[in-house]
């Protein structure tokens, strides 16, 4: 079964799971509304806090929320080698996020293709909730979200759980390239 989130909806989701919010980040950049500002400000070389930036607060109380009701939240993030500026800014606010109990893993294109998550998992990023249902989102070739779909067929989440497994096995916890 699948289900498509308007924005609020998608947002609302955060609050639905019980145990575990894992993701899979595979685009090179996102442009996300909430997030354009404090992006050009970094690359400007004026840095905004991201504890300022309200979106960005938002979710940390979120994810501190969620830890300290021990659920789990995590993600891994592939890279490209150099990372891209906005991977770079990624890096950069990852400190906010573990710092409020999300853990961040990575791990290269190059070595996402040599143990075969890539081209396998395809193009399109994912949360998966509690081991059992996934958001499965789209974006267009500049990283802005097209859609995002509740998804429930037990293969597809099946396939979801393993490749979860095979990027956080290969990745690390530690930004790996340039400017890491």
């Amino acid at each position: 079964m699948t289900v498509s989130l308007t924005d609020e909806e998608f947002a609302a989701v955060f609050g639905r799971f019980r145990a575990s919010a894992f993701r899979l980040e595979l685009q090179r950049a996102y442009l996300e509304p909430s997030e354009a500002a404090t992006f050009a400000r970094w690359r400007s070389g004026d840095p905004q806090p991201p504890t300022e930036v309200p979106g960005l607060t938002d979710w940390y109380d979120q994810i501190r929320a969620h830890t300290a009701a021990g659920r789990t939240v995590g993600r891994v993030r592939v890279h490209e080698e150099p990372p891209t500026d906005y991977q770079r800014w990624e890096r950069w606010i990852g400190t906010w996020n573990t710092a409020a109990g999300e853990s961040i893993r990575y791990m290269t294109r190059a070595r996402a293709h040599e143990v075969g998550l890539l081209p396998a998992a395809g193009n399109r990023d994912w949360w998966l909730f509690d081991d059992t249902w996934l958001v499965v989102m789209t974006f267009d070739d500049d990283g802005r979200r097209l859609t995002s779909d509740i998804v429930t067929d037990s293969d597809t989440v099946s396939q979801a759980r393993a490749w979860r497994d095979l990027a956080v096995h290969h990745s690390t916890s530690t930004p790996v390239g340039a400017d890491a």
